[in-house]
Formats: structure tokens, sequence, C-alpha cells
């Protein structure tokens, strides 16, 4: 009897130490903590984003402590200093100025900390990962579409913040479809612009004075961006001229959506997000326990080469949004409805 009374303590102190094991291995997975450092959570864009890797890393059992640094370099270099004191094991970056995103890297790197840059590529500096989509490809697909619908004609391009090295990636992509038919005279470029932090009361500002100045009849403006994209229409509206010249964006922004069925904007690129956010909480967690991260592409970034997950743009004009960003659920058909008259709901079904 007594040795039986042994062998079931022995037995209950072994249930009890798996117990705890058990717990342990859970509570170190919960006690995974992701950074993430963002540049502005102002806009549709980043929200979305945030939301969807919030939701990923919880069900992967990490907590993720957000910092918005409101467009401001030098606070988003406390912010991430902050993070990684408080011990955080990866940061995630989405960095208001690429080119001087280094030093926040080089702060998170000095205290062991993996950086993931996500969406813009911190520029010239040795990120571990890239997360983000194939940019060069949003570029060619805005021109592409552009050069489908008009081959010939005066062009006007409205480049993204000149602070983000992901501008001149979108650049390079449009350049690819233009530049030959600018040297076959075909297209003209009639202006040339960088617009600051993407705003679209900058784009506005500046393709406003711009018109002012353009005296033979504007074919498209190649707006990098569904924000810029705004402030251009906005601005050929106020010359009548909204829905007769060709306008690009990229985002597919509720606005930008609205627009492609008033007639007044052309196309946007659909990055679907959800895809990219839940990804890149599954990278970071990786990074932060430092698993192989399996087969991943490569990007140049400056003089060094950079590990990247990359993600497939889609053009999106009114003649696939239902089977894009309406079918995906990115946006909602009853929304745009709200803003087109009864007759031309039929469109928003086809």
């Amino acid at each position: 009897m007594q040795s039986m009374r042994r062998r079931l303590g022995l037995l209950c102190l072994v249930a009890l130490v798996g117990t705890a094991l058990g717990w342990g291995q859970a509570r170190k997975k919960r006690e995974i903590t992701i950074g993430f450092a963002i540049e502005d959570t102002k806009g549709e864009r980043w929200q979305t984003d945030l939301d969807e890797f919030q939701q990923r890393a919880a069900e992967l059992g990490a907590e993720v402590i957000t910092r918005s640094a409101n467009g401001n370099d030098d606070v988003q270099l406390q912010q991430v200093k902050e993070m990684v004191d408080g011990g955080i094991n990866v940061l995630v970056l989405l960095p208001h100025d690429t080119e001087k995103a280094g030093r926040i890297v080089e702060a998170a790197h000095a205290k062991h900390v993996p950086v993931l840059s996500y969406d813009r590529l911190a520029h010239n500096t040795p990120v571990d990962l890239y997360v983000g989509f194939d940019l060069f490809a949003v570029g060619v697909l805005q021109a592409q579409t552009l050069v489908e619908h008009a081959p010939k004609g005066n062009f006007f391009l409205l480049g993204g913040s000149p602070l983000d090295f992901n501008s001149k990636i979108v650049r390079a992509g449009q350049m690819r479809v233009l530049q030959p038919l600018i040297d076959r005279d075909d297209i003209k470029i009639v202006g040339d612009l960088w617009v600051p932090e993407w705003s679209a009361v900058q784009a506005y500002m500046l393709m406003t004075q711009a018109l002012q100045k353009i005296d033979v009849p504007l074919t498209a403006i190649v707006a990098s961006n569904d924000s810029t994209a705004g402030g251009a229409v906005q601005a050929l509206e106020d010359k009548e001229l909204s829905g007769k010249v060709l306008v690009t964006g990229q985002d597919a922004d509720l606005a930008a959506v609205m627009r492609l069925f008033e007639g007044t904007q052309l196309m946007t690129v659909y990055k679907p997000l959800s895809g990219l956010a839940r990804t890149a909480a599954e990278a970071a967690v990786k990074l932060a326990l430092h698993q192989d991260l399996g087969q991943v592409a490569t990007v140049p970034n400056g003089d060094q080469i950079t590990k990247a997950i990359l993600f497939t743009p889609i053009a999106v004009t009114r003649k696939n949004a239902k089977d894009t960003v309406f079918k995906d659920g990115f946006q909602k058909i009853e929304t745009v409805k709200k803003v087109l008259p009864k007759d031309r709901w039929a469109e928003l079904e086809r």
C-alpha cells in the first residue's frame, strides 16, 4: 500500500512538472514582444495594415507594442530606442524617411534586436528582412494601364515623397514603360514633380500651379498613389478638366475606388494588405525566435542585398473592381453606391 502511494505520488509529481513545462512553453510563446514603429497611423492605409498585423500576432501568441511618430524622424528614433530598452524581441519598422532609417536599424542591432522593414525598405542599411509589395511592378502597372488607353500625348509625372525611397522605385517602374515611347516622341513629359509626404494637399497645390503654366492639352497625370491622385483630380476639377485627363493611383483607397466609377481616375493599384500584414507578423515572430525564414527573395538595397518577401500588386479599373477590391471585401459596393447615381449602380456589379 505504501509502495502504491509512492508510485501515485511520483506520477502526480511528473504530471505537475509536465504541466509546469507546458505552461512555461506557453508563457515563453506569449512573451514574444514585437515593437511596431510606424511613421504615422493617420490615414486609411496604415490603420488597416496595423489592425491585420496585430490580429495575426495575437493568434501567434505575441504582444505588439505600437508607436506612431507622426511623421517625425527624430521622434521615431527615440521611440525605437525606448522600445528596444524596454525589451522587445524584434522591431517592425515602417520608416518615415527611408534614407535616415539607418540610425534606427543601428540602434536596434546594438541591442541584438532584429529589424523587419515593413512596406518601405529602409535604404542602404542592413535590415534583416523586407516585407512589402513589388513596387517596381506598381510603377509598371500604372504606366502600362495609361499607355493602353493613351499611347501618345502629353504626360505629367507626379511622384511620391522625395524622402521615401519607395517613390523612386515606383518611378523606375513607370519609366520602364514610358521611356521607349518618350524616345520615339510619342509621349512628351510636360512636368515632373515630387509630392512631400505623399500629401493630397501638397499635390493639389503643386498641380494647381503647374496647370497654370502648361500650354498644351494634357493627356495624363502619372500620380504615384491615391492621395496624390486625389489632389491632382481636385486641381483638374478647378480647371474643368476632371474626367478629361487620365490619372493613375495606388492603394485602392475608398476615395480612389469612388473616382474610378465617377470617371475622374483611370486606375489604382490594389495591394492585398491582409496577406502582407499577416505574413509580416509571422516573419517577425520567426525573427524573434531566430527561426529559419524559409525560401525568400532578395532585393538590391544600396550597396547591399536584402532578404525580402515580396507580394504582387494588381491593377484595378472600374472593369475589374468587382473581382478584386469588392470580392476581397477591401472596399464595399454599398459604400461606393452612396456617391453614384442609381442609374449607374449596375456598373458596380458587372
